[in-house]
Order: C-alpha cells, then structure tokens, then sequence
C-alpha cells in the first residue's frame, strides 16, 4: 500500500464547480491557515452587558492625550462611546436625525404596475433601493469626529464621560455631507458635500470651524470628474484614497494655492459600501460589484479564490451592509456581508494579505475595528453588543470545520482503497475525521465517520474520490498539519 500525504494548500478554492477544486479545499467555518498549519479562529465574549439601540454600522477605537482608551460606535439612531471600562454613554446629538436600520427597496403593493414583469425575472434597474444607514468615524486629534449617511452632518464629540455631554455639530462645517475623514496633513475631508454627491470640501489646517476658502487660509473644495457618488475615504502612505460606487481617486497634499491635487486612479471599482475598504498602510483593499480591487500605488483587480461563491451568495438589496475588518496580527481582511438567505450580515470572506489565501465562514458582524488600542480586536453582534473577538473557543455554538474538494490518484480513473488514516496534529485526538466519497464528481455520495484520529486508525472505503472534513472535536487551539492517507490503486472498476 501507498502512504497519500493530504498535503492540501492554504485557503478556501470555490471558483466554478466542486471538481474544479480537487487538491484544494472547499468549504470552511470559523477556521484560519497561518503558518503552515489549519487551527480554529479565535472565539469571542462581550465587552460590555449594555447592549446599542440600532443596527451597527459604524466602529472606532483611539487613545486621547492622557492615554485613556476609548470606543466609538454608530447605529441607524444613535452615537455611543464606551470607555476601557465598557461603560456606554449615548452622545447623540439633539439635531440628530436617525436614518433606517436596513436597505429600503421599492417593491412593495402599488409600485410598478400589475404583472408588469415575468415570474422570477429581476427588475430592471430604476434607482429603488435606498442604502441602509452607515456612519464614517475618524479622530481629529484627541476629539472624535463622525457623519451619519442619513444626516449628513459633521459631528464632534470633545470627550468628557460625566454628565450630559453630546456630540454637537462643527461649526461653519457643511451639512447634508456622505461622509468624513481627516488627512495626515490635519485636514477635515467633508465627502458628499452640501448634497452634492461629487463634491470634497476641506477645513483650514488646524482649524475645523474655517470652511470658507481665503487668501489667509487653506480652505477648499473641488467636484470630482465622476458620474458617482463619494462614499469614503482611507489614508493610505503619501495619498488619501477617496471612493464612489463607481470609481476611485486620489487625493495629494500640494500646498498653497491648490492645497490639493486630483486625480482619478481607477474606473468601474467603486466600493460596494461605505464600509467595504480595508487600509494596511501601504494598501488599500476593497470589496467591489465587480470583484475585488487592491491599491498599492496604482488600482488593480485581486484575484480571488472564491469571488465566485461570495458574489453568488450575497444579497444584492443589502449589500450596503458590507463591513471590512482588519486583523493585523494575522494580515487578514474580513468583509462581513448578507447571505442571499439573510437581510443581515451572517457570512464573512476573508482574504490573509501576507500568506495569499482566502477563506468563508458564516458569522453575524454588522461592524469592527482591529486590535492596537485594545488588546483584542472588537465587533458588533447584530442585536448590538460589542464583543472582543480572538479571545478564548467559545463559538456560541457553532463548530470550526473544513472541508476539502475530491482528492484522487492520478486522473481519477483508479479505485482507491484507503485502510487507514495516519494524523499529523499538534495534540491528538482534538480534531476528527470524516470522507464523504464518490465514483464520479455528480453520482451520489456516502459518508465514513467521524473518527478520532488520535493514533493510526483504521477505516474502510474505496471510492475514486474523497473529501476530507475535518472537525474540532474540543473547545481548544488545535492544529492539522498533513495527514496521511493509507490506501491502494485497485483498478479502474
């Protein structure tokens, strides 16, 4: 007999068919590849008991001048802080006009006329959807400064826990914005501006209250050359990358009298939401309709492994949804989307930047933000909790797994026997095995196990393909390395 080293590469195939990626793996849950080694993801517990009024959509976390460690969070109704305590303080402003918790689509009794279209054909495209309400959080200095997509307004919340402090509006900043951010240079970046869904206005250096351009100042505004609407902006090294639905552009500090520069950097990639942008310093990365898209000094597509599955699988009314969270001690980039089954993020898609693999998994995050100031990374549970994530193997139920497509020998013309199974783990016996085999890629298929593979073990099966699934069997940080496959070539019948 042969020994069959299952020696399967990193990450998650699922481009066209389930034969299309044989040797490869297919399925996953709650698993990560890092170092040449399956292990689960890290579990996770609640930060705070208080719990958010809203849908998420909207997190940050930063130190202020005396070290303090602060959250910021932003729902369809309200703004939060929380303190390293996990105290949760609503700052809500008085003028605040509350937006909506999910995607509005126009398709309901009255809109459109009686059996104006076919049984199962789609729509066409009338503009019927308004977004979900999203929020773009940045610093400015030790302050927060913050826009809700449905008010529009540029808020500041200057700190302070104790009485009835609130985030109020800045002063002279424009209103009816998409979004805010702050530049390296000490600019506010006011996205969408006045209602015009091209427009970037800028604040003086150093002065958020000074709007209005003047030969003592450095003021400013300029309409982008886009049919789209800004949605965001991301610092990246040296430039600030400002993206509509439709394209991406960037911005360069230049100095007086222009302050600065312009310049379209990539056309049919806008992002797919406001929240759909993962920056690692010297990159960008984003989700897009049309795959997805990496900058690092010019804008080109990201070959994705399982692109074909994410966007088959995703609820295109919801997509406003879509929240990327890095994960900086991994190099992974994890964008939380709505199943086609769901109307709210229940699946994730993360891509691990440094090692090149991609993995999927279902998981219910409306909004994170990465490790650095706290310990741990934090997220947001749909019912609006804030919970530190990659502590501990509590899953609240669910099981990390993988799974990976037909392995064969040679061409998959042969009948493998296999006898035995040999482990390669880092403590045996914490995960199981399980072979779903097959005689063909499309006859019906027949399940052996789980088995516990603490020591060679015996199995039982030929079949001239096998998946292989692998299971936590405890609570814990296990690790598979490459297992073995004990089997014997026994003809082509």
């Amino acid at each position: 007999m042969a020994l069959i080293p299952l020696n399967i590469p990193a990450g998650v195939y699922r481009n066209g068919t389930e034969y299309q990626s044989k040797g490869r793996y297919f399925d996953a849950n709650l698993v990560r590849w890092f170092e040449g080694t399956l292990r689960p993801l890290g579990g996770w517990r609640k930060k705070s008991e208080s719990q958010m009024t809203g849908k998420c959509r909207g997190l940050i976390t930063w130190r202020d001048n005396s070290a303090d460690r602060w959250i910021a969070a932003g729902t369809h109704s309200k703004l939060y802080a929380m303190n390293e305590a996990g105290t949760l303080k609503d700052i809500t402003p008085t003028t605040f006009t509350a937006g909506i918790a999910d995607a509005a689509t126009k398709t309901g009794y009255g809109y459109g006329t009686y059996g104006s279209y076919a049984f199962g054909v789609a729509r066409p495209d009338n503009g019927t959807v308004t977004p979900a309400t999203t929020w773009t959080l940045d610093t400015w200095g030790e302050y927060l400064v913050a826009c809700s997509s449905a008010d529009g307004q540029l808020l500041e919340w200057q700190l302070g826990f104790s009485g009835p402090t609130k985030a109020v509006a800045i002063t002279n900043a424009p209103t009816s914005c998409a979004a805010v951010m702050t530049t390296a240079e000490r600019f506010v970046f006011a996205l969408g501006a006045s209602g015009n869904p091209r427009m970037v206005k800028w604040c003086d250096q150093e002065d958020n209250t000074a709007w209005t351009p003047s030969t003592t100042n450095q003021a400013g505004d300029f309409e982008l050359q886009t049919v789209g609407s800004l949605k965001t902006g991301k610092r990246v090294r040296g430039v600030n990358l400002l993206f509509t639905d439709v394209d991406v552009h960037v911005s360069t500090y230049i100095g007086l009298p222009y302050v600065y520069s312009f310049e379209k950097a990539g056309s049919g990639c806008g992002v797919i939401s406001s929240q759909s942008v993962g920056a690692i310093d010297t990159a960008a990365i984003w989700m897009s309709r049309s795959g997805f898209w990496i900058y690092d000094g010019y804008v080109k597509p990201l070959v994705s492994d399982v692109g074909d599955y994410v966007f088959q699988n995703m609820n295109y009314n919801q997509c406003s949804k879509v929240y990327c969270v890095h994960n900086s001690k991994y190099g992974e980039l994890t964008w939380f989307y709505p199943s086609s089954q769901s109307n709210e993020n229940d699946s994730y898609v993360t891509y691990n930047y440094r090692e090149n693999h991609w993995s999927i998994g279902q998981m219910g995050r409306t909004a994170g933000t990465d490790r650095g100031v706290f310990l741990d990374p934090l997220m947001v549970s749909s019912d609006g909790y804030i919970y530190e994530h990659e502590v501990g193997y509590n899953y609240d139920g669910a099981t990390p797994y993988a799974e990976t497509g037909p392995i064969e020998i040679g061409n998959g013309d042969n009948v493998m026997a296999v006898t035995r199974v040999l482990p390669d783990e880092q403590t045996l016996g914490e995960v199981v095995v399980s072979f779903k085999t097959r005689m063909y890629p499309t006859s019906s298929e027949t399940t052996f196990g789980p088995y516990t593979a603490a020591q060679p073990t015996d199995v039982r099966f030929s079949a001239r393909q096998v998946k292989v699934r692998y299971t936590g069997a405890i609570l814990g940080d296990w690790r598979v390395g490459v297992n073995r496959l004990d089997a014997l070539a026994s003809g082509q019948r």
